[in-house]
């Protein structure tokens, strides 16, 4: 559906925009009519990012792991939109490649920080303004790793399960306000992320992808845009796989 306008009118907002999955899904919600503003840590990405996408997009230098940062970066957002109808949060990282037990403790604090706690304090940003106007769509990016548990990403597998436990309650609770929330699962997708990996965890996802391939960011932003869109409306508390056949449940 990549042409038409059916974000017209709407008001976005993508953590993590400036680059990966979520600049390739700020670039499509432009292209399709939306306002959007990129929430994202890296001023450089971001100045890149509004001068390869232009005006309709709004540029928020953000740390999501600060509540008080979210919170200004809200206000920022309600100031240049007006409103936010759509987040999609897929701002992450990987954390180190290590064994549980020999996993640095600070470098675990710091993945549940962005991973998890970032991603709640966006999800609960938002949430008023949804309700206030009566719509909303929440897309949190997850990963197979929380379905699976990856052997030696074991802060990253435990972040994205507990994003897909979230995702499910709070997309209980605005079940009957006309907002869903739902969460994608993507298999490895190459993107910059990839920096943060060894080679070896690389070659390890890839050898359990049946397809035989990494997914690629237009593919996840194809499903994250669906579940963006209106026509996502009976659907609510949803994990979507995008895992090359890798999914066994």
């Amino acid at each position: 559906m990549s042409g038409d306008r059916r974000f017209q009118g709407r008001r976005a907002v993508v953590t993590g925009g400036a680059s990966g999955i979520g600049f390739a899904v700020a670039t499509r919600f432009v292209s399709e009519g939306a306002q959007v503003a990129a929430w994202d840590i890296g001023p450089s990405t971001l100045a890149d990012a509004r001068s390869r996408i232009g005006d309709s997009l709004t540029s928020i230098h953000v740390d999501i792991t600060d509540p008080a940062g979210v919170h200004a970066a809200m206000e920022q957002t309600l100031s240049a939109l007006g409103g936010v109808d759509i987040l999609v949060a897929s701002a992450g990282i990987t954390g180190p490649n290590t064994t549980t037990w020999e996993y640095p403790v600070d470098a675990w604090r710091r993945v549940i920080d962005v991973n998890l706690n970032g991603l709640f304090y966006c999800n609960r940003a938002v949430v008023p303004t949804m309700l206030e106007g009566g719509y909303g769509r929440i897309i949190n990016v997850a990963s197979i790793a929380g379905k699976e548990g990856n052997p030696n990403a074991s802060a990253y597998s435990a972040s994205k399960a507990a994003v897909i436990g979230l995702t499910k309650s709070l997309g209980k609770e605005l079940a009957k306000n006309n907002i869903t929330v739902n969460c994608v699962t993507p298999a490895a997708v190459r993107t910059p992320i990839f920096d943060q990996m060894s080679q070896t965890h690389i070659d390890f996802m890839l050898s359990k992808i049946p397809i035989g391939r990494f997914g690629t960011v237009e593919e996840v932003t194809a499903l994250i845009c669906w579940l963006a869109s209106e026509e996502c409306s009976f659907t609510t508390g949803g994990v979507f796989d995008i895992s090359g056949g890798r999914a066994t449940y």
